[in-house]
């Protein structure tokens, strides 16, 4: 992939949306798509081997055929154990994101939520499919509670589909339904909190110190809806009106008793005296796609101080919406035309409120890691360290901002708490931002070291393989995956596929596998690809926009052991969130020790002889029983102990002696 010069203008202290915009965030007018210590870093030393990975070539990936269910597909490194499509009532409708409890899948999508059993991974079953349009039905679980996100205009209180047309109207639902899944098979709508521009997305907090609530932020971009509709929202700039809905999260407390009451209790204000950050401009082909359009009288309109190309169908919606407010019927004039276009600088601003020099007036999804207390803000046009010790007042730690970055959209912490990850959604999700000629720095990752509550640059990653111009494509949301001793992350690149990303060394972060398919269409871009995807219980569950839901499984290589894909899944967790990130914690299985030693060989950390009587030590252990097994067990973490000395990662070593010594006393 051809690379231009990175800018690599990023500073410290700053804020609002990049270069490009959320997609989301014009949906109205354009209908567009505490303290802590953390402990040692888990990167590998720069003296150890480094991972040596081969993937085929040429790559697969380039040239597959389109199909909606009959595309051509690549894998590496996975297998592909099922892929379901929707079920009737979404078939042709955006799949959005997912959530996980027990047995289930919970998804998203743009019309209500389908949930899915899959206990049987080869054989997911349609539990219910439940209609409820609001887009863009983002999906959370908490114990029996079920949170979806809406903030779309047509998004009705009762979910019913006939929509909304008036401006105004109490019937509208702009904010979070809470349902009670206690049983799965019939949830029961028992709340919904209005707030003021709706949510975009939202992040279920688990709060260790409460047990009786649980906390709900609420991320949302659109307009800010009128006082008319909803009382006490406000769109006027700060210094006119210190109440403003602008430049704000809201925290909705949900007491677990009571889920009817849940309510805001707070809007922490986390963006104050930020400016706005650095950018980038159009890449080649998108100025020359600008161009062609304003030679052929497209309507071409600048948002965030960018040039786009406004839809066609947008300008046929607005123009038809003029003719019918003066009572006329028939094809629009070159008048009607004329007044669009002088129109439009003016709409856009009412859509995209703050000023040129401010920085973001909100975020687009907050991770929290509660076992740490600390949450990572994608925040438009920043990265944030935020503290989650006091859930309803989340205070601001550090920001960053990147020239390369155009809109700052998910983060992903590692498991200990030393590295975070964020996204770039460069595009909004409904452009092909991997084409050839596209910059890697943009759209891509960015991989901070948290440092004494400052982040770090340490690099880039993007997918390595070009998408077509018929393929949205641009960084979307992923999951760790709990291979032991190292940070790995699935994740989701729309019509790009699901790339699996180690990045351990936050330096040189690789790919070490892949799935992906032929665009939904080879002549024109429609929506599809991976929404998100994510590791849950042993199998890595894809949601498909537009083709439906995938399960794949992780299969050995020479970049992964059995050993090491037995002891992530021997982690089993009860329910997961995509903005709720989990600690994970390693059972004592024998599987765990051998993944360690495994590690130890690949980057020749310790001795091959050593390696190999620690193994036979070990299968020698494992045949005896009772005390037998404890003491030789015992025996071999004392030696691994003394081995440290001679050994090049005395840090793995040290994790390896710790798991047999907890297997020992395990019995």
């Amino acid at each position: 992939m051809t690379c231009l010069p990175s800018t690599r203008d990023r500073i410290q202290t700053p804020a609002r949306p990049g270069a490009l915009f959320s997609c989301a965030a014009l949906v109205v007018l354009l209908s567009a798509c505490g303290g802590y210590s953390p402990p040692g870093t888990g990167m590998t030393p720069a003296s150890l081997a480094p991972l040596s990975v081969n993937p085929p070539t040429p790559d697969p990936r380039v040239g597959l055929a389109p199909g909606l269910f009959d595309a051509g597909e690549a894998i590496w490194n996975l297998r592909l154990v099922s892929a379901t499509p929707p079920t009737e009532p979404f078939v042709g409708q955006t799949n959005s994101d997912l959530a996980f409890t027990g047995p289930y899948a919970i998804q998203g999508n743009y019309d209500g939520i389908q949930i899915w059993d899959i206990s049987d991974p080869a054989n997911p079953e349609s539990v219910i499919t439940y209609v409820c349009p609001a887009s863009q039905s983002d999906v959370s679980v908490y114990e029996h509670l079920l949170f979806v996100s809406g903030e779309g205009m047509g998004g009705r209180l009762d979910c019913s589909g006939e929509g909304i047309e008036e401006a105004v109207s109490h019937d509208r639902l702009r904010g979070i339904r809470i349902f009670d899944i206690s049983d799965i098979t019939a949830p029961e709508y028992v709340a919904n909190v209005q707030t003021c521009r709706g949510s975009h997305t939202h992040t279920v907090l688990e709060h260790p110190g409460d047990d009786e609530n649980v906390y709900v932020y609420v991320s949302g971009s659109a307009p800010v809806r009128p006082a008319e509709e909803l009382p006490g929202c406000s769109d006027a700039p700060p210094e006119e009106d210190p109440n403003t809905a602008l430049f704000r999260i809201e925290v909705i407390r949900v007491p677990l008793a009571d889920p009817a009451s849940a309510a805001v209790v707070s809007s922490p204000r986390i963006f104050e005296n930020l400016v706005a950050p650095p950018t980038h401009g159009p890449a080649p082909d998108d100025l020359a796609q600008i161009e062609e359009a304003r030679e052929r009288g497209a309507f071409i309109v600048e948002v965030m101080g960018q040039e786009m190309v406004m839809p066609d169908f947008a300008v046929e919606q607005i123009l038809g919406q003029m003719l019918a407010e003066r009572g006329e019927e028939g094809p629009p004039t070159a008048a009607d035309s004329t007044m669009l276009r002088e129109m439009l600088p003016m709409m856009i601003a009412a859509q995209m409120p703050g000023s040129d020099d401010a920085g973001p007036t909100q975020c687009h999804d907050i991770t929290v890691y509660p076992a740490i207390g600390l949450a990572g803000g994608a925040c438009e046009g920043y990265g944030m360290l935020i503290d989650i010790s006091d859930p309803e007042n989340p205070v601001r730690l550090s920001e960053v901002a990147d020239s390369n970055f155009s809109y700052w959209h998910s983060a992903t912490f590692n498991n200990d708490g030393t590295a975070v990850m964020f996204t770039d959604e460069w595009g909004g999700g409904g452009s092909p931002k991997c084409r050839a000629s596209d910059p890697v720095e943009w759209g891509a990752n960015a991989i901070f070291t948290v440092e004494d509550g400052e982040m770090v640059f340490q690099s880039y990653y993007k997918l390595p393989a070009p998408q077509t111009p018929q393929e949205n494509c641009v960084a979307h949301n992923g999951s760790l995956i709990p291979i032991p001793g190292r940070d790995i992350m699935i994740q989701g690149w729309y019509q790009g596929g699901i790339s699996l990303i180690d990045w351990t060394d936050p330096t040189n972060p690789v790919e070490i596998a892949y799935f992906d398919r032929g665009p939904v269409d080879g002549e024109v871009m429609r929506m599809g690809g991976s929404w998100s995807v994510y590791w849950y219980n042993g199998v890595i569950v894809n949601s498909e926009i537009a083709r439906g839901l995938d399960i794949l499984e992780l299969v050995p290589s020479d970049v992964m052991t059995r050993n090491e894909i037995d002891a992530a899944n021997a982690v089993q967790l009860t329910h997961l969130n995509s903005q709720g990130q989990p600690i994970f914690e390693w059972p004592a299985t024998f599987s765990l020790a051998r993944a360690y030693l495994d590690q130890l060989e690949r980057h020749r950390g310790l001795d091959a002889a050593r390696i190999a009587s620690a193994r036979g030590e070990l299968d020698a252990a494992e045949g005896m029983m009772g005390s037998g097994r404890a003491s030789a067990l015992r025996s071999l973490a004392d030696a691994l102990d003394g081995d440290a000395g001679r050994a090049l990662d005395s840090a793995k070593l040290e994790k390896l002696a710790e798991a047999v010594r907890e297997l020992a006393d395990a019995g």
